[in-house]
């Protein structure tokens, strides 16, 4: 835990001290921004419904931008190499930087947490889907970040990184707005698939087991094939 830790830390530190995260902050903060002022003043809807319905989306640029450099920088500078010498883990690494990476997403949540009280002084609020909308941004945040681990994890290149990331991370944001491609046979499966089917739930306040599952299987994935990767780089 104290070799954990202490990665976490680094990682954690790099984000906060790098302009690029900040600047991710401002553009997410001020898309969020709008659309929900917008949708409050503009249309008149007391509900965090528009910003959950886009934060897939947003995300899908959004996480890629995050964690785009935590593999591909290291093999870029040649500190990979150092970092495997060190008494870690692959599993130690991965790892570590996953949750610094997770813990930056809910970071940059948290600002986002005076919308909610904002509606709730101007009238009633239902915290209910609220709550679970946040939980599942919890969720949907690590499987993007995983995601984004993991297209770090193959190349040196922070922009194909990125690409990839948010390649990989749209497609799983809109193939439920994509069903009429597909056969009425398989639309249940393909929707499965989707990023923002499991997602709406949550902001609907619903829970389901199912939904968690499916977050969590992409994060082990994300996490199992990025170790796979560094493996093969040793």
């Amino acid at each position: 835990m104290g070799r954990l830790a202490a990665i976490w830390r680094k990682e954690l530190k790099d984000y906060f001290v790098s302009p690029i995260a900040y600047m991710v902050i401002a553009i997410f903060l001020l898309i969020t921004g709008w659309f929900f002022f917008s949708s409050f003043f503009v249309q008149g809807q007391a509900s965090l419904r528009s910003f959950f319905q886009l934060l897939p989306m947003i995300f899908a640029f959004v996480i890629p931008a995050l964690t785009m450099r935590l593999f591909s920088e290291e093999f870029n500078v040649g500190t990979f190499e150092m970092l495997i010498t060190l008494p870690l883990t692959l599993r130690d690494i991965v790892i570590s930087k996953f949750l610094a990476g997770i813990t930056f997403v809910a970071a940059m949540l948290l600002p986002t947490l005076s919308y909610p009280l904002f509606i709730s002084l101007m009238g009633n609020l239902d915290w209910g889907p609220v709550a679970g909308g946040y939980i599942g941004a919890l969720f949907l945040g690590g499987a993007f970040t995983a995601i984004g681990l993991l297209t770090s994890a193959l190349t040196k290149n922070q922009i194909i990184a990125f690409i990839l990331g948010t390649l990989f991370c749209f497609i799983l944001a809109i193939v439920d707005k994509m069903l009429f491609f597909f056969p009425e046979s398989i639309l249940n499966f393909v929707q499965y698939f989707a990023a923002d089917y499991h997602f709406q739930n949550f902001a609907k306040g619903i829970i389901d087991s199912r939904d968690i599952l499916y977050f969590l299987s992409l994060i082990f994935i994300g996490l199992y094939i990025t170790h796979l990767l560094l493996q093969a780089r040793e």
